[in-house]
């Protein structure tokens, strides 16, 4: 009885506990965007500025496909998504792009977007590793 009793406790403890400790009002969001389809890139940049005005620091890192979100030959074809990516920029959320993949879509930095940062090992480390920070990808 008394060792249920303490199991009981101990998970009852964690439980509450661990909450408590992996998730805080202001916790940033690092959300991982690799896709250059709409709907989900949308999905993923409305569930970021929407986290983001609720108090939690964003980040948005574009790599892949989602090179064409950030890059001006993608203005015509991605126009709502770089609206959406500027507003987010200027309400001081922080977009990197993936500097090897921007190459690799035969791009440079001329070309990124108003706002987009190129990332490194500093910039996107920094965002990725900053205590308490939760991450998705698309």
């Amino acid at each position: 009885m008394l060792k249920k009793l303490f199991k009981l406790f101990v998970f009852a403890f964690v439980f509450t506990t661990t909450q408590l400790a992996f998730s805080a009002a202001n916790d940033p969001l690092f959300i991982n965007l690799s896709t250059d389809e709409v709907s989900r890139a949308s999905m993923a940049i409305n569930f970021g500025k929407h986290h983001f005005s609720s108090g939690h620091p964003l980040t948005i890192f574009l790599n892949d496909k989602a090179v064409m979100l950030g890059v001006k030959a993608g203005s015509s074809k991605y126009v709502e998504l770089q609206q959406a990516l500027s507003e987010a920029i200027t309400a001081g959320a922080l977009v990197i792009m993936c500097p090897i993949c921007l190459k690799q879509a035969g791009y440079s930095e001329a070309d990124l977007i108003a706002g987009v940062k190129l990332g490194g090992p500093k910039v996107t480390g920094d965002a990725l590793f900053k205590d308490g920070t939760k991450t998705m990808s698309w």
